[in-house]
Parts: structure tokens; C-alpha cells; sequence
């Protein structure tokens, strides 16, 4: 998990150091902020990891805070510390895509597990996330010519048949052809098609 830290957003002190101990106890990186605004003022599109977010804090709830990351598309797992009564709010955030929420007082390995297993769904997040955006940045150098191509060739038309439709030369067709699997890093139709056909972001 090299490169993968947890985020500890807490207004109390005591709870920040006694957090920030334990998991570098167990060799995780670990980084602390005080506030909500904080962490978003810290914040970047690379940052990825897992927030451990106190739900009830001074200023922006961790709530607040959580409905903030989704809407600017944070690539962070999101653990709730809360307390009993908040419970049911926890379980909302769940539903909307939070990693988990552990009650206090919690078990201090076990929270930790599940850190370290919110960690590893950041560094598969990020893998997919890195091989989007090289599947677009390829796409985008494609022609309006050779979109046209592709989507016929994973339908399986033979080049006589997309020539025809398109209205141009089979040897235009196979020109077209070649430069796509080119651009795509490619060398058949299934290869191009399990290149398009990679998997989505993983979610919890």
C-alpha cells in the first residue's frame, strides 16, 4: 500500500494524537486536521487514501464534509467515527457511499482492519482511475473517421461492409483500420473490445 495514508478529520485533539499513534503502530501513514475546512483546504484531484471523519464536529459537520467530496468526485474512502445516537445518520452516509462507520468507544484493531482495507479499495480506485483517463486521452486522438470504423468493427462488420456504408474504398477502410489499433495499443476487434470493455471504478 505504498503511497496510501488515512486522513484523520477530528476537532478533538486527544482523539487526533491517540488515532494518529495507532496506526502508525501498525505502519500506516497518517495525516491529522483539526477541521472539516481543513482537509478541504488540503484537498486535491490526486489525493487518494481513507478519511476517518468524526460525524459531529464545530463548523462543517463530517457530513457536510462527506456530501462535499462527492460532489467534487474525491477519490477517498470515507470511515464515520460516531457515537450511538448518530447511528442512523451513519447509516445514510452508507447508503450514499461511505466506506463504513465504526461506534465509539470502538475495538482499536479492528478499526484499524478496516482502514487498512478501505486503503486497499483507494489504491484499486486509483488504478482504475489511471487507466480511464489513458483509455480517453486514446480515444481522444481518434478521427471522427476512425470513431466510425471502430464502432463497426466491434459490431463485427467485415471491411467490405463498413466500406460500403461509409462510402469509401476497402483499402481506405483497412488504412483506417490499422492507425485505430494504433492509437488504441491494440492488435485485434476482441482486443479492442476488452480494452473499451474495462472495469468501472471499484466501489465499496
Amino acid at each position: 500500500m505504498t503511497g496510501s495514508v488515512v486522513f484523520i478529520v477530528d476537532d478533538d485533539e486527544a482523539i487526533r494524537d491517540a488515532l494518529s499513534w495507532l496506526f502508525q503502530s501498525r505502519g500506516v501513514a497518517v495525516e491529522t486536521f483539526a477541521s472539516a475546512e481543513a482537509f478541504l483546504a488540503h484537498w486535491h484531484p490526486g489525493l487518494y487514501g481513507c478519511v476517518v471523519l468524526d460525524i459531529r464536529m464545530d463548523g462543517m459537520t463530517g457530513i457536510e464534509l462527506f456530501d462535499r467530496l462527492r460532489e467534487i468526485g474525491a477519490g477517498v474512502q470515507v470511515i464515520f467515527l460516531t457515537g450511538h445516537g448518530d447511528v442512523p445518520m451513519a447509516v445514510a452516509a452508507v447508503k450514499k457511499g461511505a466506506r463504513d462507520f465504526v461506534e465509539k468507544p470502538f475495538n482499536d484493531n479492528d478499526l484499524v482492519d478496516r482502514v487498512i482495507e478501505a486503503l486497499e479499495w483507494a489504491v484499486l480506485q486509483r488504478e482504475s482511475d489511471a487507466a480511464g483517463a489513458c483509455l480517453a486521452a486514446r480515444l481522444d486522438t481518434l478521427t471522427l473517421r476512425e470513431r466510425q470504423v471502430m464502432e463497426r468493427v466491434l459490431a463485427g462488420k467485415l471491411n467490405k461492409v463498413i466500406a460500403d456504408e461509409l462510402g469509401i474504398t476497402m483499402r481506405t477502410v483497412e488504412v483506417h483500420r490499422a492507425r485505430l489499433f494504433e492509437k488504441m495499443g491494440v492488435k485485434t476487434a476482441v482486443e479492442l473490445a476488452q480494452t473499451l470493455a474495462m472495469p468501472k471504478r471499484p466501489t465499496p
